[in-house]
């Protein structure tokens, strides 16, 4: 089979794709043949700026094909979705059980792909952020492939106004798109009028702006994998507070929540008050410019490899 990898960290152009064996699945695993992949900011970070080498991970959408000793509730031929954290961008992919989600008669894996991982982390930052009817939003890295769902999830739990915010505003019709009522771009001197909760996938610099952009007592909500540093003293002067959000934690530590927010994403999808967006469908021989989109953050929603 194929699987893209890399020996040294670099830009894009480190990936290469090479023939490998099928793995067999061990206890409590799935073997995916996969058939989409979607492609994330942490993992084309960590291409570029961590040390060693690692295995690309991410999300993958299949079908079953072997199961590991143990399994339950699935078996060959079930179609499924769920975070990989060995190889991912690959021909097949082991899955463990405890991550896979089924996906429903009638969606693609691209739609799965598109909508799942990242739905879910929109959904729980959302949720981390406690949002009261009628309350304003802000969004950042809102055309990503979290963000834009992020946009749209907000509208859904009742926020009467949703500001996106962007690198550059040539998105600002595709957020706009989703259901924003404003669109800012990061530079901007001001980002108008404060909002009550920001959902921050960002990070680094963009804190601070992030933090002024609250009303008194407003919530922050910080998922992203950028760092960053917070002066206690901008969190003081308006009683504002820090949340941080990892998906991990839920998935590990409170499974039950974690399906809640899948079957919640489907409804939402099925009823029409959800729309994931696909930027671009890559093969696997195209990875590099797959993480080339990523990097240059000019994706509009997901950005896919299809083996």
């Amino acid at each position: 089979m194929r699987r893209v990898q890399y020996e040294r960290s670099g830009g894009p152009e480190v990936l290469e794709v090479v023939s490998v064996e099928v793995p067999t699945p061990g206890p409590g695993e799935l073997l995916v043949r996969v058939e989409a992949i979607g492609v994330t900011l942490p993992v084309v970070r960590k291409v570029r700026e961590q040390r060693d080498p690692i295995a690309l991970g991410g999300e993958v959408a299949g079908e079953v094909v072997a199961v590991g000793e143990g399994v339950t509730g699935y078996a060959p031929g079930y179609r499924v979705t769920g975070l990989v954290f060995g190889h991912g961008y690959a021909d097949y992919a082991l899955l463990s059980v405890a991550m896979a989600s089924p996906i429903p008669d009638g969606a693609s894996a691209v739609d799965a792909v598109a909508l799942v991982r990242s739905g879910l982390v929109a959904l729980g930052a959302l949720d981390a952020a406690d949002p009261k009817e009628g309350e304003s939003a802000l969004i950042t890295a809102a055309a990503s492939g979290v963000g834009h769902l992020a946009v749209q999830l907000a509208r859904v739990r009742g926020a009467s106004r949703v500001v996106g915010a962007v690198s550059d505003l040539s998105k600002a019709d595709f957020v706009r798109g989703l259901g924003a009522d404003e669109v800012i771009e990061y530079e901007q001197e001001s980002w108008g009028d404060p909002v009550d909760y920001t959902l921050d996938a960002v990070g680094g610099d963009l804190l601070g702006p992030a933090i002024a952009a609250l009303v008194p007592g407003g919530r922050l909500v910080a998922y992203s994998s950028g760092g960053g540093t917070i002066q206690a003293y901008d969190l003081l002067v308006g009683a504002k507070s820090v949340i941080g959000f990892q998906m991990a934690q839920v998935a590990k530590g409170r499974p039950a929540l974690y399906e809640q927010w899948r079957q919640e994403l489907w409804q939402y999808v099925a009823s029409g008050q959800l729309r994931p967006a696909v930027h671009a469908e890559f093969v696997l021989d195209d990875a590099a410019k797959a993480h080339m989109v990523i990097e240059e953050r000019s994706n509009l929603g997901k950005v896919v490899l299809i083996p």
